[in-house]
C-alpha cells in the first residue's frame, strides 16, 4: 500500500498503529514525504528501524500529493496497490475489505471504492461533518467516485492511465478515478473498508480547504454546470427575491425560506443522531454552524473556481487535455 504524508508528526502514529492492527497486514507499506519541515521523517525511520511493518520511505520535497502517490506507486513491487492519506485511522478490516473486490477473477480491471467517516472532536466538526460529508445511506454505487484516502487498484490500471495527474495540485484523485472510468474500469463500493478522518478544526481551516477544492475544479475543468448553478443561486435567485420582498411583497421571502429548508435539510438530517451525545448548549451550537458551514463552503467554492480557471487559461498551451489524454 501507498501513502503520502507532508507535516504529518501529529497523525502518522495513529495511523501506522492501525496498519499494524489489520486483520490482513500490507506486504509492503511505501510513503512518499513532501518535504517534511517538521520531524515526520524522523518518525518514519524510527517506525522502519522497529520491523513492525514492511516500511520503505521515498523523500520528494517540494512534491505535490500527485507526484508523491506516483513516486510511491512506482516503488511498490506489488501489482495491488491500496491507497490511504495521512491523518486517518484505518479500521481494522480496511485492508482485507477494500482488496477483496481485486483479488476475484478479473480483479485487475476492477477498481475497490473505499468508505470514509468523520471522527468528530468538538461540536463544529460534528457539524461538518454533517454538512459536508455524506452518510453511507446517501451513496449511490454506481457513480461514487472515491477519495484516495480509501481506493485501491491494480498497478496494471495505474500506468494505463498515466498515473496521478502532477500538473493538479487538489482534485487529482477525481481526474484520476474519472480517466479509470473512461478506459472502462469497473468500480466496486466497499462499504466495510472503512477510514476515520478529523473534519477540519474551525471555519477558516474548511474556508481553506474548499477554496483549494473548487480552485482544483477550475483547473481540471470539473463540474462546471454545479458551479455555475451555484454562482446563479446566489447572485441572481437570492438578490431577486430579497428585491421582490422588500419592493413588491414580503411574500416572495416564502421562497427564499422554502430554497434555505431544501438547503439544510440533508446536512440536518445527518446531525439528528448525533445530537443525543450533546449537551442542550451544544445542540444550540450544532444546529447554528450548519448553516454558517453551508454558506462559508459555498462562497469559498465561488472564490476559488475562478481562481483555477484562470490559472487553466495561463496554461491552456501547456496542460493535458486530459479527458482526451493517451497514455
Amino acid at each position: 500500500m501507498i501513502i503520502t504524508v507532508l507535516n504529518e508528526s501529529e497523525s502518522l502514529d495513529r495511523l501506522l498503529e492501525s496498519l499494524c492492527d489489520q486483520t490482513r497486514r500490507p506486504d509492503a507499506v511505501v510513503v512518499a514525504d513532501g518535504g517534511s519541515t517538521d520531524d515526520t521523517l524522523q518518525r518514519l525511520r524510527t517506525w522502519g528501524a522497529s520491523g513492525r511493518l514492511p516500511l520503505e520511505i521515498r523523500s520528494e520535497p517540494g512534491s505535490n500529493i500527485s507526484r508523491g502517490r506516483n513516486v510511491a506507486i512506482a516503488a511498490c513491487r506489488q501489482e495491488l496497490v491500496a491507497c490511504a492519506d495521512a491523518g486517518v485511522r484505518l479500521g481494522a478490516t480496511w485492508l482485507e475489505h477494500l482488496l477483496r473486490p481485486l483479488q476475484v477473477e478479473g480483479g485487475a480491471s476492477v477498481v475497490a471504492c473505499g468508505f470514509f467517516l468523520p471522527e468528530a472532536l468538538t461540536v463544529f466538526e460534528t457539524s461538518l461533518g454533517a454538512t459536508v460529508l455524506p452518510a453511507l445511506e446517501d451513496i449511490r454505487p454506481e457513480r461514487f467516485l472515491p477519495s484516495s484516502r480509501s481506493v485501491a487498484f491494480s498497478r496494471s490500471a495505474w500506468q494505463a492511465v498515466g498515473g496521478y495527474p502532477e500538473w493538479l495540485d487538489y482534485c487529482e484523485d477525481l481526474v484520476f478515478d474519472l480517466r479509470l472510468k473512461a478506459r472502462g474500469y469497473r468500480f466496486v463500493f466497499v462499504p466495510d473498508a472503512i477510514v476515520h478522518f478529523r473534519p477540519r478544526p474551525d471555519l477558516w481551516s474548511f474556508a481553506k480547504q474548499y477554496f483549494r477544492y473548487a480552485r482544483g475544479d477550475g483547473k481540471a475543468d470539473l463540474w462546471r454546470l454545479r458551479h455555475l448553478v451555484r454562482y446563479g443561486a446566489y447572485l441572481v435567485v437570492l438578490p431577486a427575491l430579497l428585491w421582490l420582498a422588500l419592493r413588491v411583497s414580503p411574500g416572495w421571502l416564502t421562497l427564499l425560506g422554502i430554497g434555505a429548508a431544501a438547503m439544510l435539510y440533508t446536512p440536518y438530517k445527518r446531525l439528528w443522531p448525533e445530537m443525543s451525545a450533546l449537551s442542550p448548549l451544544q445542540r444550540l451550537q450544532a444546529v447554528c454552524w450548519v448553516p454558517a458551514i453551508r454558506v462559508t463552503g459555498d462562497v469559498a467554492k465561488m472564490l476559488g473556481y475562478p481562481v483555477g480557471r484562470l490559472w487553466r487559461w495561463r496554461n491552456r498551451l501547456s496542460i493535458p487535455d486530459w479527458r482526451r489524454q493517451e497514455t
